[in-house]
């Protein structure tokens, strides 16, 4: 099983999530643990892990569209989430 963690950047962002957001964030960060590769990829400038995208839409978050921007390691078996980017 593949652990997920989230970036201090990623924590401050999740304390200020509404409950639903939160709860939304932390599914996805659960499913990370069982399938790292989810989403969208992105450009990543490290041959050795992958960035990655994950978009929840405002019906799945009760609240704002949120993107959870993620980094794997395949060789730590590890999930980064770098951001949480929050809608208006």
């Amino acid at each position: 099983m593949t652990h997920a963690f989230f970036s201090d950047p990623a924590e401050k962002i999740l304390t200020e999530l509404s409950p639903p957001e939160r709860a939304a964030v932390e599914s996805v960060r659960r499913a990370l643990e069982d399938d790292p590769r989810q989403g969208r990829g992105l450009p990543d400038a490290d041959a050795r892990s992958e960035s990655r995208v994950v978009e929840l839409l405002p019906e799945q978050t009760g609240g704002r569209g949120i993107s959870v921007v993620y980094r794997y390691s395949e060789d730590l078996d590890a999930v980064l989430i770098l951001w949480l980017i929050a809608g208006p």
